[in-house]
């Protein structure tokens, strides 16, 4: 703080000016005393700057603006006139050290003081967004090291000039102010290539400054495409999502505490709100709020923080973790809990036979009805009675003669089949098929697609109210070795096959058509680029593209063409971290609703299996390790864990055979009963309120690849090589 010169202003307002801080383009900033001996940071207008046109209406509503997200990791304004002969603004007061002069006096932060940065920033860039605000001006000058966390300082001035700016600039201003904090200085992009690719592999060698767990992150905040950059509640749910434990360095770093304390002697006892300075910052005091004073370092006061855009990114909402479920057995979630459930250990007679039919043909794809069961060989297509396994619709010439556990090249809908088969004059079509009379309404060649002359390989058909939906990726038949993979999605009229919409892209590799709702839900196909993503599909507006989260470890997310996540309750559910993550967030806006990240108890890394739905939408369950979870999809409450006999407890991998591929045709529910596959080739029928076994099924001749089954109405129907069985859902 330096003395007040020639020409300061000594009153403003009620305040008795002590001291000057610091300038802006707009005016100064002094430090003020109020008549209670509270210690306040004052920004005082220049009079030519408060002439500009409109100026004072701006800084009226940037008073206001402020005074909306005063709160968690927002400086709160205490006082301001926007009609004074030169207005001015006054915020509380906090010690600290800019994080400038804090790099440039003790070199760079360690990793942990890092996390704690990029996390205090995006908190409080989480509340600004949310009110449709921008900050605009974050940078090293703006950045406050206090004794409980980092702060984001008002620098700028929403009354000086017109936003200009988007929520994703902050967010490349964010990752700049971490690189800053890592390396000492600040990403140069005068003269660099416009080329993407070229300024793509700029950026990884400036990040590569980073801690890898900040490596993904804080490169993807600093995206040339603002589209493909986080938001900041994304930036906290991938730091979160790690499953690290909170940083155990100290905060602020140990270098600082001697020019804090100095700081704190040297202000006014009635300024300080009393801390501990040297400690560690808790997580709910760094995440949820750092209350009990505000902050002004050489910036001006919390009006300049804000100026607005007029739009608000949807990520505000329900904080990740909020209502943290119990500890599944096999696994812990993070933190763990003390009211476990205990894990129940499946095991049950095996399943009585309804019946039995032997074919000529190995089945390649099943689907059921409560009625029919669609028979895919081969040679042909079948339809049987589901109570009698009699013949029970005409034969049908089309086959498919690969035969996909993982895929899912079938469904049933309304009284409709609808499948990717192949006809004798005909391949790679999706036909539908009516299920009562066996008549074909409409069939239609996927082969070409309007991609440059590349085959489009179909590899997954969905439907969702009155609309088909095939998905699978296009064969351009290049010898290029990139692992990016072409996808599309093409949309029909369920009724006449027309063509509704199509689109493709490396963006949608795989893809999530909910039964129900217009959002559907795509990965990006690359497992070795950094912009692994997940991204909202906008049914209603031809495919457009909508939210994207990033996802650090996209390579369990690559399969290409079906979907490797599932939709409950306007929910999508998905793995992310490193796999060892369950993400809840809302189709429509992509805000993280609830995660549970989890640990093994052996000390193995946890991978998750693929998620899959109850019927009516409230629970979610999910395989871990040789656990099957089973949550409510509306908060994460833990319902039941069952442990699976004949799976294996080696926790790196899930020990489901599902595991490859759950949540499509390898875990499946009827109205009560959830069914699995296990390790050991056992197919298990799962109590879905209590978690018990029903019954277990085993076929010692079945095919090394295992058995294929599906459910229809309250009958599972196994296809083990030529022999048919129907099994009761309740095993009678």
């Amino acid at each position: 703080m330096e003395n007040l010169e020639a020409g300061d202003p000594q009153q403003i307002g009620s305040y008795s000016l002590i001291g000057k801080m610091g300038t802006v383009s707009a005016g100064k900033i002094f430090a003020g005393r109020s008549v209670d001996g509270r210690v306040v940071a004052v920004t005082v207008v220049h009079p030519e700057a408060a002439a500009a046109p409109e100026f004072r209406e701006r800084f009226r509503s940037g008073v206001e603006a402020a005074r909306a997200v005063s709160g968690d990791f927002i400086m709160p304004v205490v006082d301001a006139d926007p009609d004074a002969p030169s207005p001015w603004s006054a915020t509380a007061f906090v010690p600290g050290l800019p994080l400038r002069q804090a790099v440039d006096r003790y070199g760079p932060l360690p990793e942990s003081a890092l996390r704690q940065l990029a996390l205090g920033l995006a908190g409080a860039m989480t509340r600004i967004h949310a009110a449709g605000l921008i900050h605009g001006e974050v940078g090293p000058d703006s950045v406050l090291l206090a004794v409980d966390g980092p702060y984001l300082a008002a620098f700028g001035h929403a009354g000086a000039k017109e936003a200009d700016g988007s929520p994703m600039d902050d967010l490349f201003d964010l990752g700049a102010t971490v690189l800053f904090a890592a390396s000492g200085s600040e990403p140069q992009w005068e003269g660099a290539s416009e080329d993407a690719r070229t300024r793509l592999a700029e950026l990884e060698t400036m990040t590569s400054i980073l801690p890898p767990s900040l490596r993904e992150v804080i490169g993807g905040c600093l995206y040339p495409d603002p589209s493909t950059r986080p938001t900041a509640q994304q930036l906290i749910d991938y730091l979160d999502g790690q499953g690290q434990p909170v940083p155990t360095g100290d905060w602020p770093p140990a270098a600082l505490i001697a020019d804090i304390e100095a700081l704190t002697a040297a202000t006014p006892s009635s300024a300080i709100a009393s801390r501990t300075v040297g400690g560690r910052v808790s997580r709910r005091n760094l995440l949820l709020g750092l209350a009990g004073g505000a902050l002004l370092i050489g910036g001006a006061a919390a009006t300049a923080v804000l100026s607005s855009n007029g739009s608000s990114p949807a990520t505000a909402g329900k904080p990740r973790g909020s209502t943290p479920p119990t500890s599944p057995s096999g696994v812990s979630p993070t933190p763990s809990s003390t009211n476990e459930p205990t894990p129940i250990i499946l095991d049950a007679p095996d399943a009585s036979k309804v019946w039995n039919v032997v074919g000529q043909s190995v089945p390649t794809c099943l689907e059921a009805s409560a009625t029919v069961v669609m028979v895919v060989t081969d040679k042909d297509t079948a339809f049987l009675n589901a109570s009698t396994g009699k013949a029970a619709l005409p034969t049908l010439n089309t086959t498919n003669t690969f035969r996909s556990d993982m895929r899912s090249p079938t469904t049933y809908a309304a009284g409709v089949f609808y499948y990717l088969c192949e006809a004798p004059d005909a391949y790679n079509m999706v036909a539908a098929v009516d299920g009562t009379t066996g008549n074909v309404k409409w069939a239609n060649n996927m082969a070409q697609v309007d991609s440059g002359g590349g085959d489009a390989i179909a590899r997954y058909v969905a439907v969702n109210g009155s609309t088909v939906y095939v998905c699978g990726d296009v064969d351009t038949h290049s010898s290029s070795t990139s692992d990016s993979t072409t996808g599309y999605i093409r949309a029909f009229d369920g009724t006449t096959g027309k063509g509704l919409w199509q689109v493709e892209g490396t963006d949608i590799n795989n893809v999530l058509v909910p039964p129900s709702g217009s959002y559907l839900l795509a990965a990006s196909s690359n497992p070795s680029a950094k912009a692994g993503q997940v991204q909202m599909i906008d049914a209603s507006k031809q495919g457009a593209r909508g939210w994207k989260i990033p996802i650090p470890n996209p390579e369990f997310l690559a399969q290409s063409g079906w979907p490797i996540t599932c939709y409950a309750a306007g929910r999508f559910f998905f793995a992310g971290g490193s796999g060892d993550t369950l993400f809840a967030v809302d189709a429509a806006t992509g805000t993280v609703k609830w995660h549970q990240h989890f640990d093994a108890k052996n000390g193995d890394h946890v991978q998750l299996g693929h998620p899959f739905a109850s019927l009516d939408g409230s629970t979610v369950y999910v395989p871990v390790g040789s656990d099957l979870a089973s949550f409510s999809s509306a908060d994460g409450t833990l319902k039941w864990v069952a442990t699976v006999t004949g799976a294996g407890a080696y926790g790196t991998s899930n020990m489901f055979n599902a595991s490859l591929s759950l949540g499509v045709k390898s875990a499946q529910c009827s109205a009560d009963t959830v069914f699995v596959t296990d390790a050991a080739k056992n197919l298990w029928a799962i109590n879905a309120a209590t978690g018990k076994a029903r019954w277990k099924y085993n076929d010692p001749g079945q095919p090394d690849s295992g058995f294929m089954w599906t459910v229809g109405g309250d009958h599972v129907f196994i296809a083990s090589n030529l022999t048919l069985t129907a099994i009761s859902a309740h095993g009678q």
